[in-house]
């Protein structure tokens, strides 16, 4: 096989049909970026799962009297929920705190830049409340089954609940980011099939010709099937680089602050590196498809 042959026929189609080539590598390019969108939310959905399930706690609050009358929690019910807890299965820890403790940590964190609430804090009180870590998070509601209606305790809360909204808020993300790249990628599909139907029916007397000297039908076929790999090659590229571009122009403005707040994982260098991993094989993929089907289906030379 003469490369230079192949490769100088690869360009001089590209070349040819410039202005439908840029079209298809932006159309690409756009539905690839849609399509690397999505898969950095799920990465972004899972990596909210990861962190914040180390840090899930069940926490049940006592009431008023348990919490003014015991603040060492060495009196009942105190005591014996304390013990109870301990004992249960799937608990790796628990701490107890007091209403003092309380009121001091959150006017430490929460409220440290806001004194005049804190002060507010500090005169209405805190409930007293044990934390308790679980070796399987998904086992809270034993927890809150077996201790939600015992005596002394007020109410039980799980962070669950908000780890659940955040996944979620991601996973609607990620579906309208696949949807309207699916939408991109069926554009693109039936622009790289036009594509190559136009190419090879502008060529179709230099190519009958090489048939009649005996080129084979795949050796024909093979500079139309590398223009649309070369285009989505360039397509995928700049998909890759507008999601590097997008990293500290966009993610990092619009979650800068939850990011250095620790509220939400960083979206890395590394997790669009792995998306480009994906999105440049599919891109290649459904490109190779999509022009071996135009030439399979609506040219026959």
């Amino acid at each position: 096989m003469r490369f230079g042959f192949l490769f100088g026929e690869v360009f001089t189609g590209l070349r040819r049909n410039i202005t439908m080539t840029i079209a298809m590598v932006l159309t690409t390019a756009v539905s690839l970026t849609m399509l690397g969108g999505g898969l950095l939310a799920v990465r972004m959905a899972d990596k909210i799962q990861d962190y914040y399930v180390q840090r899930v706690e069940i926490r049940l609050y006592l009431n008023d009297d348990v919490s003014k009358a015991d603040l060492d929690c060495t009196q009942d019910p105190c005591k014996s929920l304390f013990a109870d807890l301990k004992k249960h299965d799937n608990v790796t820890s628990v701490q107890f705190v007091n209403s003092q403790d309380a009121v001091k940590e959150v006017k430490e964190t929460t409220f440290k830049d806001q004194p005049g609430l804190a002060d507010e804090v500090s005169r209405d009180g805190l409930p007293a409340s044990f934390r308790v870590k679980l070796d399987d998070v998904t086992e809270y509601r034993s927890i809150y089954d077996d201790f939600a209606k015992r005596e002394g305790v007020m109410t039980v809360l799980n962070d669950m609940d908000i780890v659940d909204r955040l996944v979620s808020f991601f996973v609607g993300l990620r579906n309208a980011a696949f949807g309207l790249a699916a939408l991109q990628a069926l554009a693109a599909l039936l622009l790289i099939a036009n594509m190559v139907q136009v190419a090879a029916l502008a060529r179709k007397t230099e190519v009958g010709i090489m048939r009649l000297v005996g080129a084979t039908r795949w050796y024909t076929q093979l500079p139309f099937l590398l223009e649309a790999v070369l285009a989505a090659l360039l397509g995928s590229v700049l998909a890759v680089g507008g999601l590097f571009i997008a990293q500290p122009l966009v993610i990092n403005r619009a979650l800068g602050s939850l990011f250095n707040d620790q509220v939400l994982p960083r979206i890395t260098g590394d997790d669009i590196a792995a998306v480009a991993l994906v999105v440049t094989p599919i891109g290649i993929g459904f490109a190779a498809l999509a022009a071996y089907a135009a030439l399979r289906f609506y040219v026959r030379e």
